[in-house]
Protein backbone atom coordinates (compact mmCIF):
# COMPACT_ATOMS: atom_id res chain seq x y z
CA UNK A 1 0.00 0.00 0.00
CA UNK A 2 1.67 3.37 -1.15
CA UNK A 3 1.50 5.85 2.09
CA UNK A 4 2.15 8.92 -0.25
CA UNK A 5 -0.97 10.81 -0.47
CA UNK A 6 -2.54 11.45 -4.21
CA UNK A 7 -1.61 15.08 -4.34
CA UNK A 8 2.05 14.42 -3.36
CA UNK A 9 2.60 11.60 -6.11
CA UNK A 10 4.44 13.42 -8.43
CA UNK A 11 6.30 15.11 -6.12
CA UNK A 12 7.42 11.99 -4.47
CA UNK A 13 8.36 10.86 -8.07
CA UNK A 14 10.28 14.29 -8.73
CA UNK A 15 12.27 13.67 -5.25
CA UNK A 16 13.15 10.13 -5.98
CA UNK A 17 14.36 11.28 -9.68
CA UNK A 18 15.87 13.96 -8.28
CA UNK A 19 19.82 11.71 -7.66
CA UNK A 20 20.02 11.12 -11.40
CA UNK A 21 19.05 14.26 -12.39
CA UNK A 22 21.59 15.75 -10.55
CA UNK A 23 24.24 13.20 -12.05
CA UNK A 24 22.92 14.19 -15.64
CA UNK A 25 23.53 17.90 -14.88
CA UNK A 26 27.14 17.07 -13.36
CA UNK A 27 27.54 15.38 -16.66
CA UNK A 28 26.16 18.43 -18.56
CA UNK A 29 28.22 20.49 -16.51
CA UNK A 30 31.57 18.59 -17.30
CA UNK A 31 30.67 19.06 -21.01
CA UNK A 32 29.85 22.81 -20.75
CA UNK A 33 33.57 23.08 -19.04
CA UNK A 34 35.05 20.71 -22.09
CA UNK A 35 33.43 23.42 -24.54
CA UNK A 36 34.97 26.46 -23.09
CA UNK A 37 38.59 24.75 -22.34
CA UNK A 38 38.34 23.75 -25.68
CA UNK A 39 37.40 27.91 -26.93
CA UNK A 40 40.76 29.14 -25.15
CA UNK A 41 43.01 26.28 -25.95
CA UNK A 42 43.21 24.18 -23.07
CA UNK A 43 43.20 20.48 -24.35
CA UNK A 44 45.89 18.78 -21.88
CA UNK A 45 43.07 19.52 -18.36
CA UNK A 46 39.73 17.79 -18.31
CA UNK A 47 36.67 19.42 -17.14
CA UNK A 48 36.60 17.07 -13.81
CA UNK A 49 40.65 18.81 -13.68
CA UNK A 50 39.16 22.25 -14.22
CA UNK A 51 36.49 22.44 -11.46
CA UNK A 52 38.86 20.45 -8.66
CA UNK A 53 40.74 24.06 -9.56
CA UNK A 54 37.99 25.84 -7.67
CA UNK A 55 38.21 23.61 -4.52
CA UNK A 56 42.31 23.98 -4.25
CA UNK A 57 42.31 27.94 -4.81
CA UNK A 58 38.82 28.81 -4.24
CA UNK A 59 37.06 31.44 -6.47
CA UNK A 60 40.17 33.80 -6.13
CA UNK A 61 42.63 31.18 -6.65
CA UNK A 62 44.42 32.52 -3.44
CA UNK A 63 43.97 29.59 -1.25
CA UNK A 64 46.23 26.93 -0.22
CA UNK A 65 44.79 23.69 0.56
CA UNK A 66 46.42 20.40 1.75
CA UNK A 67 45.66 17.21 0.08
CA UNK A 68 43.43 15.27 2.61
CA UNK A 69 41.52 18.74 2.83
CA UNK A 70 41.04 18.58 -1.28
CA UNK A 71 39.51 15.39 -0.72
CA UNK A 72 37.25 15.79 2.13
CA UNK A 73 36.30 19.33 0.96
CA UNK A 74 36.07 17.97 -2.75
CA UNK A 75 33.74 14.86 -2.09
CA UNK A 76 36.53 13.21 -4.23
CA UNK A 77 37.73 9.46 -4.07
CA UNK A 78 41.00 9.10 -2.38
CA UNK A 79 42.26 7.53 -6.12
CA UNK A 80 40.40 9.81 -8.55
CA UNK A 81 42.19 12.81 -6.96
CA UNK A 82 45.31 11.51 -6.49
CA UNK A 83 45.23 10.81 -10.85
CA UNK A 84 43.58 14.15 -11.42
CA UNK A 85 45.85 15.86 -9.05
CA UNK A 86 48.90 14.43 -10.38
CA UNK A 87 47.79 15.31 -13.89
CA UNK A 88 47.22 19.22 -12.37
CA UNK A 89 50.57 19.06 -10.97
CA UNK A 90 52.59 17.53 -14.07
CA UNK A 91 50.47 20.07 -16.65
CA UNK A 92 51.70 22.98 -14.73
CA UNK A 93 48.42 24.13 -13.28
CA UNK A 94 48.90 23.12 -9.41
CA UNK A 95 52.24 23.57 -7.69
CA UNK A 96 52.42 21.24 -4.64
CA UNK A 97 54.89 21.61 -1.81
CA UNK A 98 55.60 18.69 0.52
CA UNK A 99 55.46 19.32 4.05
CA UNK A 100 59.08 19.65 5.90
CA UNK A 101 57.83 17.83 8.90
CA UNK A 102 55.38 15.14 7.63
CA UNK A 103 56.67 14.23 4.02
CA UNK A 104 53.41 12.13 3.57
CA UNK A 105 51.65 15.84 3.65
CA UNK A 106 51.58 18.44 1.09
CA UNK A 107 49.97 21.66 0.26
CA UNK A 108 48.50 22.72 -2.99
CA UNK A 109 48.29 26.16 -4.54
CA UNK A 110 47.35 27.47 -7.97
CA UNK A 111 50.50 28.48 -10.69
CA UNK A 112 49.23 31.14 -13.06
CA UNK A 113 48.65 28.53 -15.51
CA UNK A 114 45.84 27.12 -12.98
CA UNK A 115 44.97 30.22 -12.42
CA UNK A 116 44.25 31.35 -15.53
CA UNK A 117 42.02 28.40 -16.62
CA UNK A 118 40.22 28.96 -13.09
CA UNK A 119 39.19 32.35 -14.21
CA UNK A 120 37.41 30.70 -17.43
CA UNK A 121 35.50 28.21 -15.18
CA UNK A 122 34.71 31.19 -12.81
CA UNK A 123 33.81 33.12 -15.77
CA UNK A 124 31.30 30.85 -16.97
CA UNK A 125 29.61 30.04 -13.57
CA UNK A 126 29.08 33.64 -13.15
CA UNK A 127 27.55 34.15 -16.84
CA UNK A 128 25.52 31.01 -15.73
CA UNK A 129 24.38 32.32 -13.11
CA UNK A 130 23.31 34.88 -14.37
CA UNK A 131 21.03 33.86 -17.41
CA UNK A 132 19.08 31.84 -14.72
CA UNK A 133 18.55 34.63 -12.30
CA UNK A 134 17.36 36.28 -15.50
CA UNK A 135 15.27 33.79 -16.62
CA UNK A 136 13.75 32.16 -13.46
CA UNK A 137 14.97 34.08 -10.95
CA UNK A 138 12.38 33.31 -8.55
CA UNK A 139 12.79 29.48 -8.75
CA UNK A 140 16.39 29.54 -8.35
CA UNK A 141 16.38 30.38 -4.17
CA UNK A 142 13.57 27.35 -3.98
CA UNK A 143 16.09 24.96 -6.39
CA UNK A 144 18.72 25.64 -4.12
CA UNK A 145 16.97 24.97 -1.32
CA UNK A 146 15.45 21.97 -2.20
CA UNK A 147 18.91 20.71 -3.08
CA UNK A 148 20.17 21.82 0.35
CA UNK A 149 17.84 19.36 1.90
CA UNK A 150 19.08 16.68 -0.07
CA UNK A 151 22.74 17.55 0.79
CA UNK A 152 21.90 16.95 4.20
CA UNK A 153 19.66 14.66 4.29
CA UNK A 154 22.39 12.18 2.77
CA UNK A 155 25.05 13.59 5.18
CA UNK A 156 23.02 12.47 7.73
CA UNK A 157 22.59 9.13 6.29
CA UNK A 158 26.24 9.17 5.53
CA UNK A 159 27.13 9.88 9.53
CA UNK A 160 24.78 7.34 10.90
CA UNK A 161 26.10 4.86 8.60
CA UNK A 162 22.56 3.59 7.38
CA UNK A 163 19.68 5.21 6.13
CA UNK A 164 16.87 6.30 8.81
CA UNK A 165 12.97 6.13 8.77
CA UNK A 166 13.23 10.10 9.93
CA UNK A 167 11.03 12.05 7.55
CA UNK A 168 13.08 15.72 8.00
CA UNK A 169 13.74 15.57 4.42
Amino acid sequence: MNDIPLSSESEAQAAQDLPRLIERMHRRYLDVVRIELSKHNYHDISPVQAVMLGTIGGTSGAEEISVRDLIERGYYLGSNASYNLKGLVDGGYVDRQTSARDKRSAQLKLSEKGLKVLSIVVALNKATAESLVKNGGRDIQTAYQTLRQFERRWTEVIRAEGPTTDDSL
